[in-house]
């Protein structure tokens, strides 16, 4: 479903997608560990929950969503234990009004921004300085993350306005609530272009990449992790501590994000 509003498209996430991107525990009811992770994460942090429940003693339950949406969350009092966020400016959002636990906050991993197309596109270009973003997309849409919440949108934004396209297609977009939805887009072909992370790109078969922006282009993407202040689980440590084990760091690496802290 699409809805307009302003210069472009709003991509809203409805059913199925909404449910598995964005459900929300209410309770702590279990005691088990829950945890708020970035959209972008969903693939990965399943396989790393998994093999860290040995050490853990007990799966997680995780939630997944924009960011944006899990950082208001948690202001609001959802009980969360451990947050993920796809940049810094959400963690700093937490941490600026004590929502964080002292001390615990890590740079967890890095990652990259793709510009995507359906799997059967012909499309192709290079991404550079003044390159014709508008003409690749045609009368269709460039689905991106909500450019002033989400970090992927916010990352592409930053990188289209340095490379001095962003005014060629800011009448052009399709936004969505977080960048799993907007790869969603694309996959189904509802847009003819998407800016998702390089991960996002490598779990769906759906869509292919057609260029990686320049790193230069936009701030370093960051995913730190930190424990909620509030969280009284005896499992975040340990969890905590897994993630930054070998072997979870070589599960994130298998899906095409960067390690920032050493194993454990």
């Amino acid at each position: 479903m699409l809805v307009r509003k302003g210069f472009g498209l709003k991509a809203v996430a409805i059913g199925g997608l909404a449910i598995l991107i964005a459900a929300m525990p209410v309770t702590h009811a279990d005691d088990r560990l829950i945890v708020f992770a970035a959209a972008s994460m969903k693939n990965v942090l399943d396989a790393v929950n998994t093999a860290c429940a040995a050490d853990v003693g007990e799966a997680a339950i995780i939630s997944y969503a924009a960011s944006s949406a899990l950082a208001k969350q948690i202001e609001g009092g959802a009980p969360a234990d451990v947050f993920i966020s796809a940049d810094r400016d959400w963690m700093n959002y937490l941490s600026d009004k004590k929502l964080t636990k002292p001390g615990s906050e890590v740079k967890l991993l890095g990652n990259q921004i793709v510009l995507v197309a359906p799997e059967g596109s012909t499309v192709e270009t290079r991404i550079e300085k003044g390159f014709d973003l508008a003409g690749l997309i045609g009368d269709g849409r460039l689905a991106m993350g909500d450019f002033k919440a989400v970090p992927a949108g916010k990352y592409g934004k930053a990188a289209l306005e340095s490379l001095g396209v962003w005014s060629s297609v800011e009448g052009k977009l399709a936004q969505a609530e977080n960048v799993r939805a907007a790869l969603k887009l694309v996959s189904t072909g509802e847009a003819a272009l998407g800016i998702v992370y390089a991960t996002d790109a490598h779990a769906e078969p759906g869509v292919k990449v057609i260029g990686t922006f320049p790193q230069d282009s936009h701030p370093p993407i960051v995913y730190p992790v930190a424990q909620i202040a509030d969280s009284k689980d005896k499992d975040a440590p340990a969890f905590l501590k897994c993630l930054l084990s070998a072997k979870a760091g070589e599960l994130f690496k298998a899906q095409g994000f960067t390690v920032l802290t050493p194993s454990n």
